[in-house]
């Protein structure tokens, strides 16, 4: 133990030199800045939300004859979720000459058979249904959606993934709104069939409804641009045609043709009070594949149309919203920055103020109450909207920080890849239905996660526990131990959950398509 501390009173002395110091302050304080800036973001998304939420979504009219309307199911092996998905769209409350049902169906195993008879069951029983197969993934979601347009005859288009369940009331609470013609896509809130399953789930519900509750009312609701969640929404079709239809060339289809199809003139419209409920990954695995996905794509769809959006007429507030949006995944890049530079600020002093002054103070206040405390209050309020228990969040808030930074690394590879125009595949989010125990108990093949990502967040565990042991023994360093307690609680939840379930799991095969 000697010979460790005066190793690291050596290093401390030539850590402190000048031309070490004052770039590891730089990128120390720029750093903490960042996250402080996308911090004051999250207050503001919290302060429109409250200033609009008396804006409530009115119908002045409904339509006297009903629409045609399309609900495509688009799915790539969901032999778990395919009849249920099927059932609940067959049993939707809609006429029926009104109505076509698509099921969108890429899939490569036995899935194919199960999606294709239950689409013939219904047919006998004078369902409109129809079932496209695909013997290729060329362009995944966006390209099989892209094609199945070509045979939907509805005037509008509704879209649910193949983990959701929806309403039998959907289209009549949705598609009344569409009488005012400038609105091209609504909106449903996404609920959550297995909240109280686990730890992991209950965050996950928080996330999405900080997302949804807050993030999409308040753009919603005051007029700025909001992004189609890909699933449980209803498009006008002409919005999508004018948009330029689905591409492929980003992971999040969705939230491209949002944007294209908002610069095309239409308006979109957020239905907190119409509930779609769906299924969390409830692995971790599974979570960090659609946070990687989600967040990949992201960037890929700020790097495409953000230029465009902020060279565009449109008003200061939705350019600003839109480069928060498409930029604010950005933030896992800061906060696995700013873990790394824990162990040098221990050696060196990277605090822009004298230790003990009150500017050092207010430094300090400003960017607890900005990086940290807007988190708290984001998810909080999502919550409170809910008349759920605020002091039940609260309690979850310790390990919905974690949570965030431990999948940091996970996604800042998302952030990195998309930037270097490094193109992936589309790995879509396995489903479990947790709905249905028996299929929960048997062994479900793990996404396609990079093993190194698992290693390099458990290596991040054992760094931050070492910055805890050397912050014990510094006086000035007993305030960042709640934090790296976070850090470490985090990075190692994630990497060994992720290797665990690894072990688990069974590895994906391959199978031949069947015949279409």
């Amino acid at each position: 133990m000697a010979d460790v501390l005066a190793y690291l009173n050596q290093l401390n002395f030539h850590l402190d030199h000048p031309l070490i110091r004052w770039p590891l302050t730089l990128a120390y304080v720029i750093v903490l800045l960042l996250i402080a800036f996308y911090g004051l973001h999250r207050y503001m998304l919290v302060i429109t939300y409250y200033r609009n939420r008396h804006k409530t979504p009115q119908l002045n009219q409904r339509f006297e004859t009903l629409p045609k309307v399309t609900v495509q199911l688009p799915m790539f092996n969901e032999g778990n979720v395919a009849a249920r998905v099927i059932d609940a769209a067959c049993h939707m409350d809609y006429p029926s000459d009104r109505l076509q049902i698509q099921v969108v169906d890429d899939s490569t195993d036995e899935s194919a058979l199960i999606a294709r008879q239950h689409c013939e069951s219904w047919q006998k029983r004078g369902i409109d249904i129809q079932y496209v197969h695909r013997v290729h993934r060329k362009g995944y979601k966006a390209g099989a959606l892209r094609e199945a347009m070509t045979s939907a005859t509805g005037e509008f288009i509704a879209i649910f993934d193949a983990d959701f369940i929806p309403p039998v009331n959907f289209l009549k609470d949705t598609v009344h709104h569409f009488t005012n013609e400038k609105i091209g896509m609504v909106q449903a809130r996404w609920g959550h069939l297995n909240r109280e399953d686990t730890l992991l789930t209950r965050a996950q519900a928080i996330f999405l409804d900080g997302h949804f509750l807050i993030e999409h009312a308040a753009r919603s609701l005051s007029g700025r641009w909001m992004n189609f969640n890909g699933t449980a929404g209803l498009w006008r079709r002409q919005a999508i045609d004018d948009a330029g239809g689905w591409e492929d060339d980003t992971l999040t289809e969705d939230m491209d043709l949002s944007y294209r199809s908002q610069m095309a003139g239409w308006q979109f419209l957020f239905l907190p009070d119409v509930i779609c409920p769906a299924e969390l990954p409830p692995e971790i695995n599974a979570f960090k594949a659609q946070q990687h996905r989600w967040t990949k794509g992201g960037i890929q769809t700020g790097r495409k149309l953000l230029w465009k959006i902020l060279t565009s007429n449109a008003s200061f507030k939705i350019k600003s919203e839109a480069f928060f949006h498409l930029t604010s995944m950005t933030v896992y890049v800061y906060i696995t920055l700013l873990a790394i530079l824990f162990f040098p600020a221990f050696y060196v002093n990277m605090q822009p103020f004298e230790s003990g002054t009150l500017p050092a103070l207010l430094w300090g206040m400003t960017l607890f109450s900005l990086g940290t405390a807007s988190a708290g209050t984001f998810y909080l309020a999502s919550q409170k909207v809910q008349n759920r228990s605020v002091f039940k969040t609260a309690l979850h808030l310790p390990f919905l920080m974690s949570l965030g930074i431990g999948i940091a690394l996970n996604n800042t590879r998302g952030v990195i890849e998309a930037l270097m125009g490094q193109e992936s595949a589309f790995v879509r989010t396995p489903k479990y239905n947790t709905t249905d125990n028996t299929n929960f108990q048997k062994p479900i093949a793990c996404p396609s996660i990079k093993r190194w990502t698992s290693w390099a967040e458990i290596f991040m565990g054992f760094y931050s526990l070492t910055c805890i042991v050397i912050a014990l023994g510094q006086p000035r360093g007993l305030l960042s131990v709640p934090f790296l307690m976070l850090f470490a609680f985090g990075y190692f939840y994630v990497g060994f959950s992720s290797m665990l379930g690894q072990l688990r799991s069974r590895p994906q095969v391959n199978i031949k398509p069947l015949p279409a």
